[in-house]
């Protein structure tokens, strides 16, 4: 009876490793773990606060892309060297279409990062580490963007004609000027061209907001 059943296990053993059983099993869980930390990342953190589904697309398919990759090629014991290359090789990506806010760019690291820790991480001993490092980042991401504590300074790029306030000492002749007409809560301005010719001139006028309402794009040149 022992005899069968060994044989019987062997056998087993060896269909399993002709048929690569046991790493379909592997690739399956983690990548359904991975998918649903992701998923909590995107469509219950990032998109119902920020509702801008263009780049939902990016998110999804770039951590399922880094994902296979890593996975597949983490048989050649390159693992530490090759998560490290592959992070710095997405580093230097840029869109050259369109200009990424920078929180984008911070959840599209994360999708990047949960690819190389759910395909790359060593679960022989269990997958406490894994379930914990995974919570780290989806606490700490909940958390900040639930936080209103912190104001965010944004501005308004304004021609300005009464160029007889721009002295400093009628700057707060300006301010005052600039609240009544723009209705914003501004508290300092800058002087970044006067044109006397014209009699205007082109300021900042900067505003304390618990969102960021300022075009990331007005200072993001193309090399």
């Amino acid at each position: 009876m022992d005899k069968e059943f060994l044989d019987t296990a062997n056998e087993l053993a060896t269909v399993t490793g002709i048929f690569g059983l046991s790493s379909i099993w592997d690739f399956a869980i983690r990548y359904a773990f991975n998918l649903i930390m992701v998923y909590i990342v995107v469509r219950v953190i990032y998109y119902p606060r920020h509702k801008n589904k263009d780049f939902l697309f990016t998110f999804f398919l770039f951590n399922t892309v880094n994902f296979l990759i890593c996975f597949l090629l983490s048989t050649t014991k390159l693992k530490l060297g090759f998560a490290f290359g592959m992070f710095a090789i997405f580093s230097i990506l840029r869109y050259r279409t369109v200009s990424v806010p920078i929180r984008e760019m911070g959840y599209f690291f994360v999708c990047v990062t949960l690819g190389l820790l759910n395909s790359l991480a060593d679960v022989t001993n269990g997958w406490p580490i894994l379930l914990l490092s995974n919570s780290i980042l989806l606490i700490l991401i909940f958390l900040l963007e639930r936080s209103q504590s912190l104001a965010h300074e944004n501005y308004k790029e304004i021609n300005y004609e009464r160029i007889d306030l721009i002295k400093p000492d009628r700057r707060e002749e300006m301010i005052k000027d600039l609240i009544d007409r723009t209705g914003l809560p501004i508290h300092r301005v800058e002087i970044n061209k006067i044109d006397f010719l014209k009699d205007v001139t082109r300021i900042k006028a900067f505003y304390l907001s618990t969102t960021n309402e300022t075009d990331a794009s007005v200072d993001n040149d193309d090399d």
